[in-house]
């Protein structure tokens, strides 16, 4: 449908859902190894408002959304003291790895989602109310599967990143930890100028695509869609 609100809709809903759950689950994992920061803060409620960032939230997807760009987003990042964790640098790998590990389990949910619901339009197309279910289902799948590979890049602030830092030896961790000060600039540019200057770098299209892909095509067959 070409109804920008429609479109809007059926992006931003699954996305806040995607990263919401993304970033409570950092939070539950950090609790359950010994840092109670986030719960302490009430960040570990699935209230989306507690988790919202207006701009990476809901003004960056609306705009891409309407513009029927690639659309991504972010939430406020949950707190993690990593000197309260049991095992720091192990602990730190794991907290980060959570949130990928979270967005996989909803891609899954989201098929199964799909599979389930898929006999009430197998004779028809659906219209309707089944339009837009079937559009944030399918929306949900690709949201998730993206922000997990996506944030599996080793690069400061994703959580590759942070996975990188627990492997480095402690010296060289703690310089390569310095670049998640540069956090928007990073993204500016893996995101948007590094591909203008040299298309062939295009991290997106050649480092994040194909996994993205590959994974999108399993959870549509699980759900008994061709991909």
């Amino acid at each position: 449908m070409n109804n920008p609100v429609y479109a809007a809709a059926i992006w931003i809903i699954p996305l806040v859902i995607a990263i919401v759950l993304h970033e409570i689950s950092h939070g539950w994992v950090a609790n359950a190894l010994g840092d109670p920061t986030a719960k302490r803060l009430g960040r570990l409620s699935v209230n989306p408002i507690t988790h919202i960032d207006p701009v990476g939230t809901l003004l960056v997807p609306l705009g891409l959304a309407i513009a029927h760009l690639p659309v991504f987003g972010w939430a406020k990042p949950v707190p993690v003291d990593s000197t309260q964790l049991r095992n720091p640098r192990r602990d730190m790998m794991i907290v980060a790895l959570a949130g990928p590990a979270m967005n996989l389990v909803l891609a899954l949910v989201g098929a199964l989602g799909l599979a389930a619901l898929h006999p009430l339009w197998r004779d028809a197309a659906p219209t309707g109310v089944a339009l837009f279910v079937l559009g944030n289902l399918v929306n949900f799948i690709q949201i998730n599967v993206f922000l997990a590979v996506f944030n599996l890049l080793p690069i400061p602030p994703f959580d590759g990143g942070h996975v990188v830092e627990g492997l480095l030896p402690r010296p060289l961790a703690l310089h390569y930890g310095q670049i998640a000060r540069y956090a928007f600039a990073v993204m500016l540019f893996l995101l948007v100028i590094l591909p203008m200057i040299v298309p062939a770098a295009n991290v997106v299209e050649r480092v994040v695509g194909p996994p993205v892909d590959l994974l999108t095509r399993f959870f549509f067959r699980l759900a008994g869609l061709r991909a």
